[in-house]
């Protein structure tokens, strides 16, 4: 009796041991997303808030009683903010879409295909991740320009729709399906393209969620390469817009005209994230395992 009643009792310890190392993780993580999340908050509230209300809090005020969206609309009238984000979507969906395509072949052939160096090539293409970026960008500008390119969409898109980071994640995913079913559709006569679309595609679907997702995020996010090939106003992107409309917009004192732009502009990136995270998740584990 007094065995069974000291691992009962051993039993409730772990248990109240267990309980509040939870309940210390809850807290912990409650408090890293508040700090996470009051950025956003801020923004969002600041954008509601009237340029006089703004311009009246002598101390910084965490709510408002008189929420406006006039800052919204002077975010469409004041500066081209609808033309910014028709360009960054032209350019976020065409650049994703090449890149997709060209990593998907270039992860197949690394992936599948048997060629002399191949092993020799990739490690060199791996290789590629340690040139700082700031080189290329100005290899590339030198390039861009030689072509006269500048100022267009080929421009912008061009340099961006290769990934050694993305064909890596992507080869791995592909090595991970079975190798008797590429030597299965080669007895039937099947063409390397048709089994890649047929076969291959379907089973990494979630890594190339993955990389659809990230690229678009990366895309719209772009800021140091379209302030460089471009200076008309016809081809900026929000990130370049969101200079120029602080510079010959709204001024720079206008703070809730230009968070109210910045909502604007954060809004789709957010609502993507929520949309695929879990996509997004299961295509990033799914490429860092083996077997």
């Amino acid at each position: 009796m007094k065995h069974t009643s000291d691992l009962a009792a051993n039993g409730r310890a772990a248990r109240r041991r267990s309980g509040a190392v939870q309940a210390v993780t809850y807290l912990g993580l409650s408090i890293w997303a508040v700090v996470v999340l009051f950025p956003f908050y801020w923004m969002v509230l600041t954008s509601l808030k009237s340029y006089a209300a703004y311009n009246a809090e002598y101390t910084p005020s965490f709510f408002t009683l008189s929420p406006t969206l006039e800052n919204y609309a002077e975010a469409f009238t004041a500066v081209p903010l609808g033309r910014y984000l028709l360009n960054t979507l032209i350019f976020s969906v065409l650049t994703t879409a090449a890149m997709v395509v060209v990593s998907t072949l270039a992860a197949y052939a690394f992936a599948r295909l048997s060629f002399r160096g191949k092993d020799l090539l990739f490690g060199l293409f791996l290789s590629m991740m340690m040139i700082p970026s700031e080189l290329v960008v100005i290899t590339n500008f030198v390039t861009i320009t030689n072509l006269d390119l500048r100022n267009s969409f080929p421009g912008l898109i061009l340099p961006s729709i290769t990934s050694v980071f993305y064909i890596y994640l992507l080869k791995e995913s592909f090595e991970q399906v079975p190798n008797e079913l590429y030597k299965a559709a080669k007895v039937d006569g099947t063409s390397d393209l048709k089994y890649l679309w047929k076969v291959m595609v379907p089973i990494c679907r979630p890594t190339l969620v993955t990389i659809t997702i990230l690229k678009l995020i990366e895309c719209w996010n772009s800021y140091v390469w379209p302030r460089l090939i471009t200076d008309d106003a016809a081809y900026f992107l929000v990130s370049n817009g969101i200079q120029e409309i602080r510079e010959n917009g709204f001024g720079r004192e206008n703070i809730p005209a230009m968070m109210a732009a910045v909502v604007v502009i954060s809004v789709p990136l957010i609502l993507l994230f929520l949309a695929f995270r879990k996509k997004i998740m299961e295509g990033v584990s799914r490429g860092g395992m083996k077997g």
